[in-house]
């Protein structure tokens, strides 16, 4: 029996790979004989670098940044196996998290730390780059990025603009000249699951602006600098931004990709699956499981079990889900693609004894799902000797 192990991370407590690890040993108990592959993925946001370093052999680099309010701080990317390719999450430079609560204003936050991250990469040979771009602490439309790859945005005498989506509506001339020149031989693609534009009430300050730190007046006058920015790219830069679907990701960071780094937004499911070859190894196997640590009805949208268990089922291929919990809806799974879905755990526990013991819960219930393969198998046997013998 061939077994193909592609779960998510288990948010706050595993990351995809050591997901993949205790099931792979839980089942492992029961069927040593097995065949078994293990392929973390992601869906483009955090663990994604871990994912695809994991599964193609590859390396993590790190190095400092500045942070969404210009701080130094210790960041991270990831070379593919091959050395082709830099995977990048925008999150390690200019994410949420990296702030505490009372820091978080869009008005002045900046995506500088993703540019020095891309150039970074550029500087070690990659002339291929998959950019993550969820839990960002930004609005400011990749400007920040941009300018740490070298193009400038000028006030109407001629002086830099300051950082954050506070100044978009200050600029008056953007300067492409100095864009690094490696940027134009450089594929660059982004991991994107969100369809906002980049303006108006389903835009990135309206949807995404409040839990940034914005307040509706703030919000208001967010979006009202990103749309006078999207009218000046369109008169200096001949392009249309404001209403492409996915250029409102991270505070407009979609937009500012396309515009200076001629960026795809492609989703990030697909990207991430594409580059750990996710379909060959399906192929190769029996049996599917995926997982992650929560499954509801948000994982029908775009989230890496649904994925998983949309392709496998493309190839005819047995899916089982294994996750921390089961909310409401998940039902709806056996509709979707999966065979069965198996919760970790064992016993009603603090949220707090879950996250620290998922390995081992991981690993018994691969163990527990391998006798239940066991037992199938021996009592296939037993029908097909019965069906030998009727007469």
């Amino acid at each position: 029996m061939h077994i193909l192990i592609a779960p998510d991370s288990f948010k706050d407590s595993l990351g995809a790979p050591a997901v993949a690890v205790a099931l792979a040993k839980g089942i492992r108990k029961s069927l040593p004989k097995a065949g078994i592959r293990t392929v973390p993925m992601a869906d483009g946001g955090e663990g994604t670098v871990e994912s695809i370093i994991e599964a193609t052999g590859g390396r993590i680099i790190q190095l400092p940044v500045l942070d969404p309010l210009m701080r130094e701080v210790s960041s991270f990317y990831g070379i593919t196996g091959d050395g082709s390719t830099a995977v990048i999450e925008m999150a390690a430079a200019s994410g949420l998290e990296l702030l505490d609560p009372e820091e978080r204003d869009p008005w002045i936050t900046s995506t500088y730390g993703t540019g020095q991250l891309v150039r970074h990469a550029l500087d070690q040979g990659c002339r291929k780059i998959v950019l993550g771009i969820g839990g960002s602490a930004t609005n400011d439309a990749g400007t920040g990025m941009a300018r740490a790859l070298g193009v400038r945005f000028l006030d109407g005498e001629g002086a830099e603009v300051t950082e954050g989506g506070g100044s978009l509506g200050d600029i008056r001339v953007i300067r492409l000249e100095g864009l690094d020149p490696r940027i134009g031989k450089t594929r660059i693609r982004v991991a994107c699951d969100v369809t906002n534009p980049l303006t108006g009430l389903q835009g990135a300050s309206h949807v995404y602006g409040p839990q940034k730190g914005a307040d509706p007046e703030k919000v208001k006058n967010l979006d009202a600098n990103l749309t006078f920015f999207a009218e000046l790219v369109r008169e200096q830069l001949s392009m249309e931004i404001s209403r492409v679907p996915g250029a409102g990701a991270a505070g407009g960071l979609g937009a500012g990709l396309m515009v200076f780094l001629g960026g795809t937004l492609v989703k990030g499911f697909d990207l991430v699956a594409e580059t750990v070859g996710l379909e060959a190894e399906i192929q190769w196997a029996d049996l599917v499981i995926t997982g992650e640590g929560r499954m509801d009805r948000q994982t029908r949208f775009g989230k890496t079990p649904f994925g998983v268990a949309q392709m496998a089922k493309d190839h005819g291929k047995a899916v089982i889900g294994i996750a921390g919990t089961l909310e409401q809806g998940a039902e709806e799974f056996y509709r979707s693609g999966f065979d069965v879905i198996i919760p970790i755990q064992e016993r009603p526990v603090s949220l707090e004894e879950a996250l620290h013991n998922a390995a081992a819960l991981l690993e018994r219930t691969g163990d527990r799902l391998a006798r239940c393969m066991r037992l199938g198998i021996r009592l296939a046997g037993e029908e097909s000797d019965i069906n030998a013998h009727r007469v």
